[in-house]
């Protein structure tokens, strides 16, 4: 995961935040299994915490207005807070696999649709330059 400077943040879409955060997520997860096998109790807690505020901002991210699939990753992310909790408690690695395994799937399919998305607007933004660009050469 790279270090990223306030300016560095600003300058991210907000697509580019949220892979940044499913990163931090995915990282810390895996921290606090490593942690948790090596009876590190009291820093697997804190990357547990750390995992937990992150999937906080992430709900605080979603945009309702774009329909069910909002109240749906609402839903999910609450139920990985939730076995995240209980896993904490009670040092259950496999919990936290869990919530790991839907973490990176959610992630993969972010950045897929990242990847996407930018080749579209790359494709759209091509298209309006040639075409405005053709305009010019007509108007001169």
């Amino acid at each position: 995961m790279e270090f990223l400077s306030e300016e560095m943040i600003y300058q991210k879409t907000p697509q580019e935040l949220t892979s940044f955060l499913y990163e931090g997520l995915i990282d810390n997860l895996e921290q606090s299994i490593v942690l948790i096998e090596k009876q590190d109790y009291m820093v697997a807690n804190k990357k547990l915490q750390k995992a937990n505020d992150i999937l906080h901002r992430l709900g605080v991210g979603i945009k309702y207005e774009a329909g069910p699939i909002a109240e749906q990753l609402d839903m999910l992310y609450n139920f990985m807070a939730d076995e995240l909790i209980a896993a904490n408690l009670k040092k259950d690695i496999k919990k936290i696999q869990g919530v790991l395994k839907i973490t990176t799937d959610i992630s993969s399919a972010w950045n897929t649709a990242m990847k996407n998305t930018t080749k579209t607007v790359s494709k759209v933004n091509k298209k309006v330059a040639a075409y405005e660009s053709n305009i010019m050469r007509t108007n001169q």
